[in-house]
């Protein structure tokens, strides 16, 4: 009698750990815990979210010659940066003026540029690929990059000078770091709001709108008075200028505000 309790003890106490473990994998595999990996995982997603990668160091994926098909010879990717070098030689009117192959309307864009002695560059942003416009300037405005102390450009008051919404508006200070340093440009452009502005270094520099009648009173006073196309397009291409000198630019993302 006392065997026959005994086994059937045993076999109750069998039944209950089978039936725990049980319970266990069907609650693992039913719900499985919500928070795992969440440390790793949350960063890449917010970044993902929120911002859109035009160049990450590695290849030119996002960007293309204005008017031309590919990137050509003259940018090349050095140390997770894109650098431009002019041509020793190149043919009548022929440029380099690279763009994103996507166009953006209400935007941010996080981008890091570094400019040779004495050299001058720019970031457009609205550029309409229009067969009878060589440049893209002629239809984009541009944020200056510029070095400051040496090109002569920069004598021509704060409107030419590094960070300025070109021959519009100047930067309120001169935050430049020294040739060969990297400078971080934060340009935001939101025609919702008609506010457009330039952080540079941490430093807000240049606040102005975007369209309308004060845009359009600006850009009368400028070198721009009288064209058809620049500025007139809210939607279009992110653009780095061609000047003729040696440039880098590297950490370059936009984030969409539409």
């Amino acid at each position: 009698m006392k065997k026959l309790i005994f086994s059937a003890l045993i076999a109750v106490m069998v039944m209950g750990c089978k039936e725990k473990t049980d319970k266990k994998d069907m609650d693992v595999d039913s719900d499985p815990n919500p928070m795992a990996n969440s440390d790793e995982m949350a960063p890449e997603v917010i970044e993902e979210g929120e911002w859109q990668v035009l160049f990450d160091g590695t290849n030119f994926d996002a960007w293309k010659r204005y008017l031309e098909d590919g990137v050509g010879d003259a940018w090349k990717i050095e140390d997770g940066a894109m650098v431009y070098y002019p041509p020793k030689e190149r043919k009548k009117g022929e440029k380099y003026n690279l763009v994103t192959k996507e166009d953006f309307t209400n935007f941010v864009l996080s981008i890091d540029w570094k400019i040779s002695e004495g050299g001058n560059s720019g970031i457009f942003w609205g550029v309409k690929e229009v067969e009878s416009l060589p440049e893209a300037y002629h239809s984009g405005p541009e944020i200056q990059v510029l070095d400051n102390d040496k090109h002569p450009d920069a004598k021509n008051g704060p409107v030419r000078q590094a960070g300025a919404l070109y021959d519009m508006v100047g930067p309120s200070e001169d935050v430049t770091k020294p040739v060969g340093e990297w400078n971080t440009c934060v340009i935001t452009v939101d025609h919702n709001t008609n506010k457009g502005n330039v952080v540079l270094n941490g430093t807000e520099v240049a606040s102005f709108p975007v369209h309308g009648e004060e845009w359009d009173a600006m850009v009368s006073k400028s070198k721009f008075k009288g064209s058809e196309h620049f500025g007139k397009y809210r939607t279009g291409k992110i653009g780095l200028q061609d000047h003729g000198n040696i440039v880098s630019f590297k950490n370059i993302k936009i984030k969409k505000l539409d």
